[in-house]
């Protein structure tokens, strides 16, 4: 069975420290105000203070980036063919070939795609392919304080992420939208 990399992000050790974003930002340069890996605060009330009543407060933090959908509507929606998917799963945006046209931004339900304004191409997560071709993890799971980003392929049920999904009851974001994400959510 080909492999399909994903990151599994565990919501229970993420703090959101963002250490994540500033190390895809270290790794992979970005355009100015771009982030190819957010981290949103679920749950949580006015000034991102845990809402309820002690004991019973909630609040937790969700790393978001590039899915690597198997079925990628940003694949189909490029006129330019810039977006392709590995035998991996990883899916790579070329800016050598990109149009700057912004389809893909539209086609990507998870909002996941930018614009870079200076380039006048568009730009996403592609996993630190060149990590993982030299046997590395991404830079964001590498450098994530708390393990909270743990890579892997998920087609292997002997690797860390499949037994973390399959341990955890692993969820998928925006099921309904039928794009089929590599990446997983466990927690919170």
């Amino acid at each position: 069975m080909a492999k399909r990399y994903a990151l599994v992000m565990d919501q229970r050790r993420c703090i959101g420290c963002h250490t994540c974003t500033i190390a895809c930002k270290l790794e992979n340069p970005q355009g100015e105000g771009i982030k190819w890996i957010q981290v949103k605060t679920i749950g949580g009330g006015e000034m991102d203070q845990p809402k309820g009543r002690y004991p019973h407060l909630s609040m937790y933090y969700q790393p978001i980036t590039c899915m690597h959908c198997k079925d990628a509507p940003c694949i189909p929606s490029c006129p330019t063919s810039a977006i392709y998917k590995r035998d991996d799963g990883i899916v790579i945006l070329d800016q050598g070939i990109c149009n700057g046209c912004q389809d893909c931004i539209l086609a990507c339900p998870y909002d996941v795609i930018s614009f870079n304004v200076e380039s006048g191409k568009a730009e996403k997560c592609h996993l630190c392919h060149h990590r993982v071709d030299a046997g590395e993890i991404p830079f964001c799971a590498k450098e994530c304080v708390w393990g909270a980003i743990i890579f892997g392929d998920i087609n292997d049920p002997n690797s860390e992420a499949s037994k973390l999904i399959a341990s955890r009851k692993g969820f998928v974001l925006l099921p309904e939208k039928g794009s089929s994400p590599s990446n997983h959510y466990v927690g919170p």
